[in-house]
């Protein structure tokens, strides 16, 4: 089953069930994928539909860290909900050790050294590790192995 079919079973799960937040955050996950395919003029496949989650896990994140710093409980709990929704969408990521492995062996393949290197180790490092990547953990990997 691919992700958007999953997306519409879950839906019409969520509404069987009436949970809200299951619901309303599914619906905007389906909003933004409609978005996308009018802003490209075609359907999207599952990898950019798991691009799309990942950008949208990103901006709870980003809202949480925002509304923690407001004081505003009552909306960290509610992007939280949503995020947690959004990530079971998404595989899982691979782990720091992992992580540190795929860059040693690309520093290592293309001969990358110092700060100059990092574009040269990014792409194919994220290549390898997926799309379930999160590239903020891998940038921070290849600077610190290219600084020692």
């Amino acid at each position: 089953m691919n992700l958007i079919a999953k997306l519409e079973a879950d839906l019409r799960e969520a509404m069987k069930s009436r949970d809200p937040v299951r619901r309303e955050t599914i619906r905007s996950i389906r909003g933004a994928i409609r978005n996308r395919e009018i802003e490209c003029g075609e359907a999207l496949d599952d990898d950019s539909v798991m691009q799309l989650i990942r950008s949208l896990v990103k901006q709870r994140s980003d809202s949480i860290e925002q509304y923690a710093a407001a004081g505003r409980s009552d909306l960290v709990e509610k992007e939280a909900a949503e995020k947690a929704i959004l990530l079971s969408y998404l595989p899982a990521a691979p782990d720091a050790a992992e992580i540190e492995r795929v860059v040693r062996e690309v520093i290592a393949e293309v001969g990358a050294g110092g700060p100059q290197g990092m574009g040269r180790v990014m792409k194919p490092a994220l290549a390898r590790l997926g799309p379930a990547a999160d590239g903020k953990a891998v940038s921070q990997t290849v600077k610190r192995l290219l600084a020692q």
